[in-house]
């Protein structure tokens, strides 16, 4: 509930002053920026909070669902963001779409081809529109882009290829995520042609443009660095957009999930009753001041995104 009503809700208003603006405004760089990655956690959180809802819900009544939702911005490659982003559809468009299509029996090829058709038609899934079918094309491209860099890994260094370093992983996290924000941009967009607008925006075609009011905080070196444009910009929330945006990513990327909590909570390491007592009163200190935090955050309905899917 907490992920819901104040971390998805609480980052909402800096996603439709965006995604929704008049098709005559040009979107600038740092508007575009900050609206998408608004919504890539304002989707993340939303999702998260529906599926721990879901499974906490049904433990009330004996009733044990899958798992569904597993820190997929944290993935290494698009492969495994698929294995931890709605899990249980997923492995539906892998047993009832890529397996009996052919799956990796038939050849590289038509592995290729299976794979793209599986997630075109996991994005007419979420909605029959032209934005749901060129977010599942891209999606579908990522992951031949992805096998394909397999084959000629494991061309060159065989099976026992090693593990990759930590900056390695860093780069490989980062550019998986980069590739789902761009997809995003057409899961969101009302339109093709608003998509595009986005996307011109995020690729600095409007031209490197910066909020008036932080003309003043630069001082005399303003005025030195005239390729600078400064406007009011209508879709741009400021440093409290930023903060929301930094802070959601550092929880994304930095902090367990909830499946990891309560592993840890179980595994058996704390073995001594006064462990399991400190450890279960901060938990349940902490799950007092979420209900309360959000039960003061709630202001009237607020449908899940995955609602309308």
């Amino acid at each position: 509930l907490f992920k819901k009503v104040i971390l998805a809700d609480g980052i909402q208003p800096f996603v439709g002053i965006v995604f929704d603006a008049d098709s005559t405004y040009r979107l600038t760089t740092i508007e575009a920026w900050g609206g998408v990655l608004a919504y890539t956690f304002q989707l993340y959180f939303d999702f998260s909070g529906y599926s721990d809802m879901a499974i906490g819900l049904s433990k009330m009544i004996n009733i044990d669902l899958p798992l569904n939702f597993n820190s997929p911005y944290k993935a290494i490659n698009i492969s495994e963001f698929w294995r931890r982003w709605h899990m249980t559809l997923s492995r539906f468009l892998r047993d009832y779409l890529y397996i009996p299509l052919g799956g990796n029996r038939k050849g590289r090829i038509r592995r290729y081809v299976n794979l793209f058709i599986t997630m075109l038609l996991g994005g007419l899934w979420h909605g029959a529109g032209w934005t749901f079918v060129v977010w599942g094309a891209l999606h579908g491209t990522y992951l031949m882009i992805h096998q394909y860099w397999q084959s000629i890994s494991r061309r060159v260094h065989g099976d026992d290829a090693a593990r990759p370093s930590r900056a390695s992983a860093l780069l490989s996290i980062s550019l998986t995520f980069l590739c789902v924000v761009v997809a995003w941009v057409f899961f969101r967009a009302t339109s093709i042609q608003a998509a595009l607008s986005v996307l011109r925006g995020m690729s600095g075609l409007n031209g490197l443009v910066l909020p008036i009011e932080w003309r003043a905080s630069l001082g005399p070196s303003a005025a030195a660095m005239a390729w600078l444009h400064f406007e009011h910009l209508e879709a741009f929330g400021g440093a409290r957009q930023w903060t929301w945006i930094f802070g959601l990513l550092a929880i994304v990327w930095l902090c367990p999930n909830s499946q990891t909590v309560i592993r840890r909570l179980n595994d058996g390491r704390l073995t001594a009753i006064h462990e399991r007592w400190i450890w279960m009163s901060l938990g349940g200190l902490a799950v007092c001041v979420f209900l309360l935090a959000a039960i003061n955050g709630s202001r009237g309905s607020s449908e899940f995104i995955y609602f309308n899917f």
